[in-house]
């Protein structure tokens, strides 16, 4: 793994990141979307993203190829949780089991604090996804409770569990100047 780079996006990784996205959109339930996503809506959520201050990481191979990401997004538009965003990680099918989703969530939660954020929550779907918990539990998320039955995908009820992760406490101040507001 020494050359992987995780760094910020750029308007380059793009395409690859729709593709990585898409492919479980159409493979799994790692996420509800039915409809394969565009490159004029990752640009939207790209802006959307960076305007609120908040993360958006790649890990890319030495020769470039993105071989996953990591983003938030605010947790609600209510601006009381601007500090709290969700978390969503996705590796390329080729980069799973080689610890690049930890060293990309690793660098990403990092990148949270330095942005002076103060919670992290993870929505992690509730079948098929025992990697994705047992990556957030190693990087120190708890888990914070299980809804049944509130989404369908494939034909199948599907519910989630709902990890979250204290960044600093609440009138802990950021490590550095910065705010993660809309």
């Amino acid at each position: 793994m020494s050359a992987l780079t995780i760094r910020p996006v750029s308007d380059a990784d793009m395409p690859a990141i729709r593709e990585i996205y898409n492919h479980y959109v159409r493979t799994s339930t790692a996420t509800y979307d039915e409809v394969e996503s565009t490159g004029e809506t990752w640009a939207e959520k790209r802006t959307r993203i960076e305007s609120a201050g908040i993360p958006f990481l790649v890990a890319a191979s030495a020769d470039g190829e993105v071989l996953g990401y990591a983003l938030g997004q605010p947790w609600s538009p209510k601006a009381a949780y601007r500090f709290t965003i969700e978390n969503s990680i996705y590796l390329s099918p080729t980069a799973a089991g080689r610890g690049i989703g930890w060293a990309l969530l690793a660098e990403f939660l990092d990148a949270c604090r330095r942005a002076g954020l103060r919670q992290v929550i993870a929505v992690i779907a509730d079948r098929g996804a025992e990697a994705s918990i047992a990556l957030h539990h190693k990087a120190g998320f708890t888990d914070a409770g299980h809804l049944t039955d509130v989404g369908e995908k494939f034909g199948m009820p599907l519910g989630v569990h709902l990890m979250q992760k204290a960044l600093r406490q609440g009138g802990e101040r950021p490590a550095r100047a910065g705010s993660a507001q809309q």
